[in-house]
């Protein structure tokens, strides 16, 4: 798969997932934003700091995997 086609797939992808929470629960996200308000600055960079580390692992995983 071409560089600007997975970027394309993970988009959508992202987009996608992201439309269907908001779709199945549009108030449990108000939830999760209020929460995510009062947590310390710190746990809130160290929090995006775990996903932007899962997340390129995933990605180095999958390029592996597809050879």
């Amino acid at each position: 798969m071409e560089g600007f086609a997975l970027i394309l797939l993970a988009v959508g992808l992202v987009l996608s997932l992201e439309g269907l929470v908001l779709a199945l629960a549009p108030s449990r996200i108000d939830e999760l934003l209020d929460l995510i308000r009062k947590m310390p600055v710190e746990t809130r960079r160290n929090l995006g700091l775990g996903a932007v580390a899962l997340g390129v692992a995933l990605i180095w995983l999958a390029t592996g995997l597809a050879g």
